[in-house]
């Protein structure tokens, strides 16, 4: 690969019951220590300004009625998402309400365990502003608002991400991983293509990273869960190390860069629905060889090598992300190509509200419905573009998303690149 970096190619477009297998026990992952930098780092970003600086103001105790509701982002069965404003500091958040099904007791060590988010200060992490209990015991968490949404729907509506793109979306990841673990000692856990959000700046960071057992251990009560993307040692329910964020990140970039998960096949739609399907699937993760990024044209055989190595079977043989992130050779092409992100992300919003604005006329029927449940103004007046990108939703919750495989046209690029993209829905295994 040439100093230049890429051309702007694209595609075209806890132990899980019932598995009784063995796994190599993993290395050791630590980090080198002598690096003069952290990736990710605040104090090595120089003049960050795409979020406000979480000082003293954002410490204070958040509480239920000092948040407005601007707009509901989504909802599923564990919880909701909605864009809020905070009435003393007019700061536009996200707010995440999850129920917990859990004593008052546990509720509030998840809360205080919440707290060591304030320490997160990375361009490549969604900033925290708090996290409290309501009224009914619910666990409120107030974020950094992503106005662009995450990967996931990006994928979904818009199909796979050009090459320069995903070397940035890489890049990232791999910077905010190593933040996370060198500096703090946390690993993520739980990496997949609708915990990477964006901004209309182009920033793209993480989220719902694993700082609370407590809160990983309820939801995993509460939720569909997200075993598609663990690491094959993580569904065995063997020791686990930083590495096996490293395969979730393998997993999620062949995503993004084919439009559909990469493990099943495209006629699984109804046989891997429900919970026989998602275990047969975690089965093939562990039992089967690790997918392989088809050959096109589109991919430059670095990244070829770089998915390969992320998806590495046994986790000894696969690297850390400092690792990927310091000398991998794809990632270094991307630090070297100019990508114009901004106006990558902005053009997703733009064809969000294109979409949305043509959306087909409600039926008769469905208005009559709604004139007689008192809303005749709403379903009488077309509708209208959202003005951002919310409805795309925020990381984690990945809002009725229901378990199954699917495909989608993967004959354009987007995002400037000639062609037009035809995605169908798609389904996914992953569940939230």
């Amino acid at each position: 690969m040439a100093d230049s970096g890429f051309q702007t190619r694209t595609m075209g477009r806890k132990n899980k019951k019932g598995l009784a297998l063995s796994a190599p026990p993993p290395r050791s992952a630590t980090p080198s220590a002598g690096d003069a930098q952290i990736p990710g780092a605040l104090g090595n970003a120089g003049d960050r300004t795409d979020t406000l600086e979480i000082g003293v103001e954002f410490r204070l105790d958040l509480r239920a009625e000092d948040l407005i509701v601007l707009k509901e982002l989504g909802a599923g069965n564990g919880g909701t998402v909605s864009k809020v404003q905070h009435a003393a500091t007019k700061v536009v958040m996200a707010r995440k309400i999850i129920h917990v099904e859990a004593k008052k007791e546990v509720r509030k060590r998840i809360v205080r365990e919440l707290q060591i988010m304030h320490e997160c200060n990375s361009p490549y992490i969604v900033s925290f502003y708090g996290a409290f209990m309501n009224e009914t015991g619910d666990v409120i968490m107030c974020m950094e608002y992503m106005d662009v949404g995450s990967l996931d729907s990006i994928s979904k509506n818009f199909g796979p991400v050009r090459v320069d793109v995903l070397g940035k979306i890489a890049e990232a990841v791999f910077a905010g991983l190593t933040y996370l673990y060198v500096v703090h000692k946390i690993m993520h856990r739980d990496i997949k293509p609708s915990n990477i959000l964006v901004n209309s700046r182009g920033h793209i960071k993480l989220c719902d990273f694993g700082v609370s057992s407590e809160l990983e251990g309820s939801i995993a009560e509460t939720f569909v869960g997200t075993g598609t993307y663990m690491a094959p040692e993580r569904i065995q329910g063997s020791a686990y190390t930083v590495k096996s964020d490293v395969w979730s990140v393998g997993l999620t970039l062949m995503e993004l860069a084919i439009g559909k998960f990469p493990f099943g096949n495209d006629s699984a739609d109804e046989e891997a629905s429900g919970p026989q399907g998602i275990l047969d699937l975690l089965q093939q993760i562990v039992l089967e060889p690790a997918p392989k990024l088809p050959k096109s044209d589109a991919f430059p055989s670095i990244l070829e090598d770089m998915i390969a190595k992320c998806l590495m079977k046994d986790p000894a043989q696969r690297p850390t992300p400092q690792q990927l992130y310091e000398s991998d050779p794809f990632i270094l092409a991307a630090k070297r190509t100019p990508v114009n992100l901004e106006e990558w992300a902005v053009s997703m919003m733009e064809r969000h509200n294109r979409r949305s604005h043509l959306a087909p006329p409600l039926s008769p029927s469905t208005q009559a419905l709604l004139r007689s449940n008192g809303a005749h103004d709403a379903a009488s007046e077309p509708t209208s573009a959202p003005q951002d990108g919310a409805d795309f939703g925020m990381g984690g919750l990945s809002i009725n998303e229901r378990p199954g495989m699917g495909s989608r046209s993967a004959s354009a690029g987007i995002g400037g690149l000639p062609g037009s993209v035809r995605p169908a829905p798609r389904k996914h295994p992953s569940g939230m």
